[in-house]
């Protein structure tokens, strides 16, 4: 337990934040640092390890068994969300979690508390990770990254441990929608893999949103306040009434399950101009074209009220529902499933309500399911992270090795 909690910590003391605006591959160069690190120290392991010019470490460990077996890979991401810092992250370690609230030291004040995150309930007696309420953690996803080192340290050190042949991927910019643009699947050589990026203990998902971008532009006018009247269009009021448009019950805070939504993640303006941001989500493909076409029906009518280039909008595709593609391979699902099990954990198969870089891959031909990672609350300083969890996801991963060498 000791060696894993010094790996992750070790992680996330790295700031791999990606950045949307930047077109660079890695979107920042910080990014470069962990994988550079995790290259060396596949090397210094003794696997054949490569780092590309797009920021791709892959890895390969030959079977050791006679028969033949497919390559199974296991991937993850380096780099941390865009919504909170990953700089200067200073975890605090909760031994023997009682129960109660844990105050986030580095923020006077600010508390985990389980009225709030009921399910912190789950892990008493565990050893929880969380951040000081300053910055994100990072468990999204370098307790993926540990949970795959650790199971390469575990095979190397145990040459008795019967397996396939294994390839491990580690990616950068998944949380911009970019991680596996430039990735190529052959040269990775597996046939199929799993992603390491789920939630709480026990979850699989091969199920995720349909995403797509949208980036509204209002063009207002501005008139001097004292003579307005009649002439001044105001962006940000214009720009307010566009989102009044969209339904109010296809928000994030009103949808659970297999339901979509509109989300507004950022905005910036003037009278003269102004820009919202918007993210498009759901796993049905014809609902998720139909919110395509209402957002574009909507600056459609802003326009006829306006006047025409008042506003315009852009709608990019992002990533598709992997269902269609991992389905008719669902024997691996059912080795993660039993997996899973050998380490006395329930499963929760369940839709992603979000994405993977396993949603692309598998769109790419390699069939790439999502195992769990530990960590709740991602992408904030709320976030936190069992090492039961991260130790337990590690197994998972050697006994799907297992299964398939079987």
């Amino acid at each position: 337990m000791e060696n894993i909690l010094n790996r992750f910590l070790r992680y996330v003391s790295v700031d791999t934040q990606s950045d949307e605006e930047s077109p660079s591959q890695p979107s920042t160069a910080k990014q470069w640092d962990l994988l550079k690190m995790l290259c060396d120290e596949l090397k210094a392991l003794g696997v054949e390890t490569t780092l590309d010019e797009y920021g791709y470490v892959m890895a390969s460990i030959p079977s050791n068994i006679d028969k033949e077996v497919p390559a199974i890979g296991f991937i993850a991401h380096v780099d941390t969300a865009p919504d909170a810092s990953g700089k200067d992250v200073r975890p605090q370690i909760i031994e023997h979690y009682d129960g109660g609230e844990i105050p986030l030291q580095g923020v006077e004040g600010l508390a985990l508390k389980p009225s709030e995150f009921p399910e912190m309930l789950h892990y008493v007696g565990q050893t929880l990770i969380t951040t000081d309420g300053t910055t994100l953690l990072g468990a999204d996803d370098k307790a993926g990254v540990t949970e795959i080192m650790n199971a390469v340290q575990y095979i190397v050190e145990h040459p008795g441990f019967k397996h396939g042949p294994v390839k491990i991927g580690f990616t950068p910019d998944e949380e911009i929608g970019r991680g596996v643009v430039k990735f190529d699947v052959d040269r990775f050589g597996a046939e199929f893999a799993y992603t390491m990026d789920g939630g709480e203990i026990g979850e699989l998902e091969f199920e995720n949103f349909n995403a797509a971008s949208a980036k509204v532009h209002i063009q207002g006018r501005n008139v001097h306040p004292g003579s307005a009247k009649g002439k001044m269009r105001n962006a940000i009021l214009i720009g307010q009434e566009l989102n009044s448009l969209l339904p109010v019950g296809q928000r994030p805070e009103y949808t659970a399950g297999y339901e979509g939504f509109f989300h507004l993640i950022s905005f910036k303006g003037t009278v003269e101009e102004a820009d919202f941001s918007y993210i498009i989500r759901d796993h049905d493909r014809a609902k998720f074209e139909d919110k395509k076409a209402l957002i574009e029906q909507i600056v459609q009518f802003i326009n006829v009220k306006y006047g025409e280039g008042t506003a315009s909008v852009e709608v990019k595709d992002q990533y598709y529902n992997m269902r269609e593609q991992v389905e008719p391979h669902y024997h691996i699902i059912e080795k993660a499933i039993r997996a899973i099990e050998m380490e006395g954990i329930s499963p929760k198969v369940q839709p992603i309500r979000g994405g993977t870089d396993g949603a692309n891959l598998s769109f790419k031909g390699l069939p790439c399911p999502n195992i769990f990672a530990g960590g709740l609350n991602f992408h904030g300083k709320m976030e936190f992270v069992p090492l039961e969890s991260i130790q337990a996801a590690s197994k998972v991963i050697l006994n799907i090795i297992t299964l398939f060498a079987e």
